[in-house]
């Protein structure tokens, strides 16, 4: 994608934006804490608590990310998470270039089902939408930082919204500390080989 070879620009900054959800699981039975030589012992039986919803936002080349852990994911959920991004984090951006997918929420009717029209117009001429292709969701940054936060905090049980929430923002102030940036390797002429069955035949 051509938008991902741009040099960084904190006033046009690139942002990768992805959802996903985790299932909230409780313990039966309370789990024996691990001893000298023996790990931590889980019984298999758990107790569904319900699935937390997770908004992903990343800026590759600032090596900045945000995630946020809500109750459901609607349109208004994401118009929200917009909002957020531009008056919390980019507020002194011209526009943000936005990554996502084609999920039927990413768009500006989202913005105008929770807004005003004045609101909608102020946020929707800061926003320049950059749609993955169908089936190239993979495309999206974002997909990356979700499945290394999968990896490394939510590989376990976690039994409420709370708990996740902090055990999330925890995760997200050492990866930003860091400055862990991700290294882009899959090139515009790459796409054109590996998705040539997605381009238009004129």
């Amino acid at each position: 994608m051509e938008v991902y070879h741009l040099p960084y620009d904190p006033d046009y900054p690139v942002v990768c934006m992805d959802e996903s959800c985790k299932q909230m699981v409780g313990e039966v039975y309370e789990p024996i804490p691990c001893k000298p030589g023996q790990p931590k012992r889980m019984d298999d039986e758990y107790v569904r608590k319900g699935v937390a919803e997770i908004f992903m936002e990343v800026e590759p080349l600032a090596g900045k990310r945000h995630i946020a852990i809500t109750e459901r994911r609607t349109r208004k959920d994401w118009a929200q998470q917009i909002k957020a991004t531009f008056d919390e984090r980019y507020p002194d951006a011209i526009k943000v270039r936005l990554v996502m997918d084609n999920l039927n929420t990413h768009n500006i009717a989202s913005l105008y089902e929770t807004f005003e029209p004045q609101e909608v117009r102020r946020l929707a001429e800061r926003l320049d939408i950059h749609h993955t292709p169908k089936h190239g969701s993979w495309l999206n940054m974002a997909e990356i930082e979700l499945s290394v936060l999968k990896g490394q905090c939510l590989n376990r049980r976690i039994a409420d919204m709370t708990t996740m929430q902090a055990e999330v923002a925890a995760w997200e102030g050492d990866r930003n500390n860091s400055s862990r940036k991700i290294d882009w390797q899959f090139t515009t002429a790459d796409a054109r080989i590996k998705l040539k069955r997605l381009y238009p035949k004129l």
